[in-house]
This record gives C-alpha cells, structure tokens and sequence, in this order.
C-alpha cells in the first residue's frame, strides 16, 4: 500500500487519469427532508431554492458537469414534481455540451411492489439503468449539499489507489460528528472503522483522531475539528459496487453497505479541502443562504470555471427605489421599495415596499410576476410598507401586510402554526402565506 504522503491528493506525483466518458454519476435527490420543514412540505430536499435563483440539485449537477462527468442520473422519490420538472425545463438534451442527464422517479414494478426503503435501495432497484452504460466506476452524490470539488481529481484518485471504495472525507467537530458518518484510518489512509452517526461520548472518543494525522491530510487549520466525516460522495470500482449490493441487501449505503465494506477492506479517504455543508436543518439552510452575502464567501456562485448551471427566466432586471442596500443579493424581475436591506437575499420576483427593512433575511421571491395593479390587491404576493423583517426565510408566494414586524419579539427557539414557525430561533413563513397588516411574531 502507498504511503500517506505519496497518495495525498495534494501531493500526488503520479500521471494516472480516468477517462471520464467511463464513469457513471448517480445523484440521490430522494431524502424525505423533514428536518427542513415547513420548506419541504411541498417539495423534496433538491428542489428548495438556494442562493436566490438556484435549487440544491443544481450544485452536485453543476460539479458533475464542470467534472466532464458525461452520463449523470438523477434518482427522486418523495414530493419530486417541482423537482422534475426544474431537471426537465434547465438541462434538457444539448444545453450543456455532450452531458446527458436521465431523471429516474420511483415506480412500482412488476417484481418490486416498494418505495426505496434507502439510498442503497434506490441503487439497487435500479441498477438495470446503470449496468447498460459502459462505467469502469460509479460516482454517488447526494442531492441536497453544497460544495465545489473537481470529481476528476476524485477519479484520478481513485484509480492512482486502486481503491474498491473511495470516500471524500473533511475534519468535523464532536456537533458535526452525530449527524455524519465518522471514520478512523490507518497511516496510508485506508478506512479502518465506520459508524454511523455516532452519539455516546465514549464511542465518540475512540473515533477523534490526533491533529497529527489530520494536518497532514488536510492543508490549513483544522481547530476543533477532531473527527473525520464522510461527505456522503463515493466512488465505486463497478464490480465492486455490484457485488456489495448483492451481498449485502440492506437498504442504506452510510448505516449498512458502508461499514460492510470497510469490514472487507481496500476502502480509501480522500480528504477535502475546501468548503462543504450539508444542508439537513432549517439553521444550516439559513446560515448557508446568508453566508453569500458576504464580499468573500466561503462558497462562491460567481467563480467563471465554477459558476452554477440553472435555469434562464428572461426576467428584467431588478428595479431599486428610494433604498439603502448592503451586503445583499437582489435577483431578476425583483422590485424593491425598502427603506433598508441588509445581508439579505430577495430571489426572483421579489415586490418589497416602501419603509420596510429587512435584515439577515431570505425572500425566496414568488413563481409569477406581479404587475403594479395586480401588487395593488390585498393577496397579491409582496412585503407590504413599513415591515421589520430579521431572521427569517419567507417562502414563496407570500402575501405580507403593511405594518408587520417578524423579530422574534419572546426569542423563540421553536414554534409551530400553520401560516409562520420558527425554527432554530429562525421564522420561516410557509409558502402562499397569508400575514394580516399589524402581524407580530
């Protein structure tokens, strides 16, 4: 086995390459995603919008096209109508170069009467659609992350190690480590140890591993970050993959099929370095939307050789009156009246009105344009005058009155109705809502 610092991606001497016309990407966008109610109660995971213009889905595609990744599929399940039909209308055939990208939603067979019970059994119910293609290795990504990585160093990588399994891996701290698949790994970087989301302290302990080890995997500082989690993105050799689905018929890839073939050996890290976040909860969603207002975000929409493929709505440009705008992102067909708009996000089609401010906010913007004697109506989708709106995420189609203030006036943590609920001491105002004018929450 090669040494630690022969096989580091960020040291690697060696010229092997694969040949990306040969890899087969799955993308896993089937989650039911109920941490991040109420913004899934009517779309699956991949289909909430991101960024202000963009949907989740849209950043695995995004890398596996920049990647040269040339055959892509896209397997959904739960509430995946606004989902399909965002993958039909982006990246229909031709749009970007030679990728072909195949949307497979669940269906009941003649033989296989169940939903998918799991990620593996997503995979394995499929596999028909994979197996035709000419794939020497199977790249796997979850629909629901953000990060920017080139999937052809992951390959390369792979081939370079002769690794069964390659799993993309970057240092998490204790918090991070119970929602994440935790490893151990030797000195030439095999996998030794998997667990699943691990809770007690004890086994928590016996999974950190010494800064020693993580600086020289990873350049940078690593901090507090103790413990090596799994992102969630494998490459698998093809048979390997199909002789662990058939040996191991249960149903989820990170608390099953993972730590199976750890057991059996000839599974490598590749470690990250860079940005990642999963988006599993309504705080890590917020915090990631408002991150990109800074100047110098950690993830970056706008990087030409990194730039997110989404969908063209030929909308005007957004129309700025009489407002005090900073550190914020105003999208297309938008119309702003705000007396203040600070690290913000207004998506497409956002109407704000005079005198309002909002603050550390995502407007996720409405489905249609509002033209200025519909914007008159009591219902018409806007933020209506002399609002106060901070920390919250208003989803689409959403009516505000005049005169509303949304500030976590007791500083909640949680609480639930059917219009408005805080989550993560986060509002979130659910979509096509309806707040009265004098609404204080």
């Amino acid at each position: 086995m090669t040494q630690m610092t022969d096989i580091c991606p960020s040291r690697t001497k060696t010229k092997i390459s694969v040949d990306m016309n040969y890899v087969t990407t799955i993308i896993l966008a089937g989650g039911n995603g109920t941490r991040l109610e109420p913004l899934t109660n009517t779309r699956c995971k991949p289909a909430v919008c991101f960024g202000g213009k963009y949907r989740l889905i849209a950043i695995p595609i995004s890398n596996a096209i920049h990647s040269g990744c040339s055959k892509i599929f896209v397997i959904s399940q739960n509430l995946s109508s606004s989902l399909n039909q965002h993958i039909f209308n982006t990246y229909h055939p031709g749009a970007f170069s030679s990728t072909a990208i195949e949307l497979i939603s669940a269906e009941q067979r003649h033989a296989q009467k169940s939903w998918f019970q799991g990620t593996a059994c997503a995979v394995r119910q499929n596999l028909h659609y994979f197996t035709e293609t000419p794939a020497e290795y199977f790249l796997i990504l979850s629909g629901d992350q953000i990060y920017n990585m080139d999937f052809q160093h992951l390959l390369n990588f792979a081939k370079e190690t002769n690794a069964d399994l390659v799993i993309a891996a970057l240092p998490v701290n204790e918090e991070d480590a119970k929602r994440m698949g935790i490893m151990k790994v030797r000195p030439d970087y095999s996998v030794s140890e998997f667990h699943e989301k691990p809770q007690e302290q004890e086994h928590l302990n016996s999974l950190r591993l010494p800064l020693s080890t993580l600086e020289q995997m990873i350049d940078g500082e690593i901090g507090n970050r103790q413990f090596l989690g799994s992102m969630g993105i494998y490459v698998f050799k093809r048979q390997a993959l199909l002789d662990l689905l058939e040996c191991d018929a249960r149903e989820d890839f990170g608390k099953h099929l993972i730590p199976t073939k750890v057991s059996q050996g000839n599974v490598i890290v590749y470690p990250h370095n860079g940005y990642w976040e999963d988006i599993g909860t309504i705080e890590s969603f917020f915090k990631a939307n408002i991150a990109l207002t800074a100047s110098n975000p950690d993830f970056n929409c706008c990087e030409d050789k990194k730039h997110i493929f989404f969908r063209q709505h030929y909308l005007s440009a957004p129309k700025i009156v009489n407002s005090s705008i900073m550190n914020s992102i105003i999208c297309e067909g938008s119309f702003v009246e705000a007396a203040e708009v600070t690290k913000s996000i207004f998506g497409l089609r956002s109407i704000v009105k005079q005198g309002s401010i909002i603050r550390n906010s995502y407007i996720i913007g409405n489905d249609v344009y509002t033209s200025s004697i519909q914007s008159q109506s009591s219902n018409a989708p806007s933020i209506g005058e002399n609002c106060t709106i901070d920390h919250a995420i208003i989803d689409k189609n959403v009516h505000i009155g005049k005169n509303v203030q949304l500030i976590n006036k007791d500083k909640l943590l949680n609480f639930s109705s059917d219009k408005i609920c805080i989550r993560d001491g986060i509002i979130v105002v659910t979509r096509g809502a309806h707040l009265p004018d004098g609404f204080i929450l």
